[in-house]
């Protein structure tokens, strides 16, 4: 198959328009309609339905946007292979929990810097599930997200432990039980974080429903406003723990199992790992696991 012909239909794949295809490809517009009508040709199907606002899929042509991205991601890592000379260099994108990036990883990536200053490193954090998709889809090349993680073309390696705590403002009484907040806000990150889901799994194990669930976008406005007793949540002790010191936060224990989550680097095990990946897991995985807080 001509690979030109599938980048090609790549792009207008992607675009969603032969006329924007062909000003991102610098081709004229009657030259990518021959080429996607000798592609449909050569596979003896139709790849687009065309009407006024552009173009849109088929079945078809959607199975072969998902092989076309699959080979040029293959083509791309085949070149990567055997351009690796085994020194750490060129690009490396890792996705993390907010949480993690903010306690745990800053001294780690300060020492791969150093260690390595030709790897152009880029941290992006996000919840456990859109960091999995991530290394999933090849936007990142691994990252640091919460167990449990199943999922057969993922390797996973241990990395943190972390003691959970429930929080609340300083004011509030000593919670002897679950069900102690059941008429108190909780507050939580969006959909997808996996302390969130640890929480109500809790409360669904128990048979609470809280009076309220907040959504709130970031770790800085959780601790904030439950300092100011706007509710309570669930976080990493290694999270709070400066706040709770100072005393602007108040800590209750959770019960067994529910008080540990472990932190996981998870990469794809179907790649190659180039030598800036593989500096970059032995540094935080080759090591016995870091203990809890």
């Amino acid at each position: 198959m001509d690979l030109h012909l599938l980048n090609i239909f790549h792009t207008v794949a992607k675009s969603g328009s032969i006329s924007q295809a062909a000003k991102e490809l610098q081709y004229a517009q009657s030259n990518i309609t021959m080429k996607m009508q000798q592609l449909e040709k050569n596979l003896q199907t139709t790849l687009f339905y065309r009407h006024n606002r552009g173009i849109t899929l088929t079945d078809k042509g959607s199975m072969l946007l998902t092989y076309t991205e699959k080979i040029m991601d293959l083509i791309e890592e085949t070149k990567a292979a055997v351009n690796d000379d085994q020194t750490p260099g060129g690009s490396l994108v890792i996705g993390s929990m907010e949480t993690t990036a903010a306690v745990r990883l800053p001294t780690y990536l300060s020492a791969f810097h150093e260690t390595f200053p030709k790897v152009d490193l880029t941290l992006k954090t996000g919840s456990t599930e859109q960091n999995v998709q991530g290394v999933l889809q090849h936007e990142m090349d691994g990252a640091f997200v919460a167990e449990p993680i199943e999922h057969p073309g993922l390797t996973q390696k241990e990395v943190f432990e972390e003691q959970m705590v429930l929080i609340t403002d300083t004011k509030h009484p000593d919670i002897s039980s679950i069900k102690d907040i059941q008429t108190r806000t909780v507050l939580v990150f969006r959909t997808g974080c996996a302390y969130r889901e640890k929480l109500e799994h809790w409360l669904h194990q128990e048979g609470i429903v809280p009076r309220k669930i907040m959504e709130l976008g970031t770790m800085e406005a959780i601790i904030g406003c439950v300092s100011a007793g706007l509710g309570l949540s669930m976080l990493p002790l290694s999270v709070v723990s400066k706040h709770i010191q100072n005393g602007s936060l108040k800590q209750h224990p959770i019960p067994h199992p529910y008080e540990k989550v472990k932190t996981v680097f998870v990469y794809r095990n179907d790649r190659y790992i180039p030598a800036s990946l593989n500096q970059f897991i032995n540094m935080f995985c080759d090591e016995t696991i870091q203990k809890t807080f």
